[in-house]
């Protein structure tokens, strides 16, 4: 294997020098940081930590319109220039943890989609608000209510993609900008035929700066679905 994480950022400058500092400790590992105009300087950190490990780590400095659904699309397409074998995805703010990333990269030896999964025997939260536990729950009831997704956290944006399930996705068409973006490239990854795996995890609440969670984001969310569903196939 040849793996290369995508770790979207924006105002992530206190949570990246740990995260990194985990992700180089694992032999062979690179890192794709896609820095969406942060104002706290994340950008430079991330260019300060590439400095620190040549070769291993590359910076994306985006512009134009800002979006985490944009910086992942952006990250994946440049991943595949690489010559990486599976492209992984991963939150900066550390509520991944980057030690369960060996086991799902083991999943990923016979599977195109692992997906590090709250929801299955074994998956938890920790430390989160009860008003947040619900509505994740909610949510992911939700998305498989309306798109019969055979996946029970399809919201969890902790995932290792084989490099040709990834190359089938439609990247050009992915629209969302907020957190559906994980249910609409679940979606894309069903339709697709990709042999889709979920992995226990223990999500945590970050540990630094704030929640992108905002009113747009899960107005976004309850909408996609039905979009998702009156989606024309497109095969590749």
């Amino acid at each position: 294997m040849r793996p290369l994480v995508i770790v979207p950022t924006y105002n992530e400058r206190e949570n990246l020098g740990p995260l990194v500092a985990a992700l180089m400790a694992m032999a062979g590992l690179r890192l794709l940081v896609v820095d969406d105009q942060s104002p706290d300087g994340t950008a430079d950190e991330a260019d300060a930590l590439a400095a620190s490990h040549r070769g291993r780590i590359s910076v994306i400095r985006r512009t134009g319109p800002r979006g985490f659904g944009r910086s992942y699309v952006e990250g994946m397409a440049a991943a595949l220039q690489t010559d990486a074998t599976h492209i992984c995805q991963m939150d900066a703010d550390l509520s991944h943890d980057p030690a369960a990333l060996p086991e799902l990269l083991a999943a990923a030896a016979s599977a195109d989609l692992v997906i590090g999964s709250r929801y299955v025997p074994g998956g938890r939260l920790s430390n989160w608000p009860a008003h947040r536990v619900l509505l994740s729950a909610f949510a992911n009831r939700y998305v498989r209510a309306i798109t019969r997704l055979p996946i029970r956290d399809c919201t969890s944006g902790f995932r290792v993609w084989s490099r040709d399930l990834l190359r089938r996705l439609p990247l050009e068409r992915i629209v969302s900008d907020g957190y559906a973006f994980q249910v609409e490239t679940a979606w894309e990854a069903h339709r697709a035929r990709g042999r889709i795996v979920e992995v226990p995890i223990t999500f945590v609440e970050r540990r630094e700066g704030r929640s992108k969670m905002s009113s747009r984001v899960i107005v976004e969310s309850v909408l996609l679905p039905w979009r998702l569903i009156a989606r024309p196939r497109v095969e590749r």
